[in-house]
Formats: C-alpha cells, structure tokens, sequence
C-alpha cells in the first residue's frame, strides 16, 4: 500500500557521492511509496548542471529550474555533504525570503552515517538542539512512509509558522571546504 497523505513536491539536495543512497531513498519513497514528488539536481547523468561560479546567477537559476514549485526542501546528509558548496547554495536559495516563499528545511542522515553527521553550515544556522526557536529540523532516516510524510508536513507549515526564524545572511560559499570527516577537499 502506498503513502495517503499529500504528496508535496519536494527538492533533494544531496552530495553527489552518495548518489546511490540519494537514489534509493527516491525510489522507495518517491516512486514505490508515492511520498513526495522529486526535484533533484545531478541525480541524472542527463542532468543539466548549472555551470557557472557566480552565486548569485546559480541561486537564481537553482530557484528557477529546480525549486520555483517545490515547497520543502530534503537535504540528505551524508559523510561529505556539511563540505560542498552546491548544498550551501541550495539551501541559501531554499530559505530566501521576499518574493518567494521559503521553503520548508528537513535534513535526514543517510544510513550509511548512522544517528549523527556533520550539518551543513546553513543547516546548522537554522537548527537548534531539541528543535526549540528554531526553522531547520532534522532527523535519522524515516522507517516508514507514514514517518517522513509526516516529516515534510512540518517542515511545510513551518513556512509559515516559523520562517520568522530563517537565518540566512550568511556569506554563500564560494568553494567547497575540507571535509570534516575525509581531511580533504573533494
């Protein structure tokens, strides 16, 4: 039996090195579970990267192409993930406010990192322990369909109810950084 909630569509942010757990965690709750609907950048080889290394145009372009009708945002975290440049991007764009509502922040640890990871900078900006005064939530990787549909609803009406918590004035970075777990620069 499939998910029965709302079926939100939903951007995946991810490090391209964990591209086979980011394409299992599509399958089964995107395809098989009917949980959400996938916006994804890079999980295709056919793919059309945003080739360029102003922030300002790929935030513009990320938000067009991949998040204008998306309203949560999943960062799927992984061993690299707090370390690359494109997922502080996406998020910045996620969370920009104005003419856009944000969208909803939800981070899940991949299996391969057990209950803990490194958070991306922006993400960790955004989230507080014990999930108190804060717009950012993240969690260890649903068991159930049921589990993350109820996940990304928070994280959707958070938009609403607590973007007056978005901390997003950060510099974007401009490279990727060394890797807190690797030691090195990927």
């Amino acid at each position: 039996m499939t998910y029965q909630g709302i079926r939100r569509k939903v951007f995946i942010s991810h490090y391209r090195g964990d591209r086979k757990e980011v394409d299992e965690f599509i399958q089964k709750f995107a395809n098989e579970e009917k949980v959400f609907i996938p916006y994804v950048l890079g999980a295709n080889d056919n793919d059309d990267f945003i080739n360029s290394t102003n922030p300002e145009y790929v935030m513009t372009q990320i938000r067009k192409k991949y998040l204008e009708d998306t309203t949560v945002t999943i960062v799927l975290i992984g061993r690299c993930t707090h370390s690359r440049r494109y997922i502080d991007w996406e998020l910045k764009s996620s969370l920009r406010q104005g003419e856009y509502t944000p969208n909803g922040v939800l981070g899940i640890i991949l299996p391969n990192q057990g209950n803990a990871a490194y958070l991306p900078p922006r993400l960790k900006a955004n989230w507080s322990s014990g999930h108190h005064d804060c717009y950012a939530r993240y969690w260890t990787y649903p068991k159930t369909a049921v589990a993350l549909g109820e996940l990304i609803e928070e994280a959707y009406d958070a938009r609403t109810s607590r973007a007056h918590l978005i901390k997003n004035s950060q510099v974007m970075m401009q490279y990727n950084s060394k890797c807190k777990v690797c030691g090195i620069t990927h």
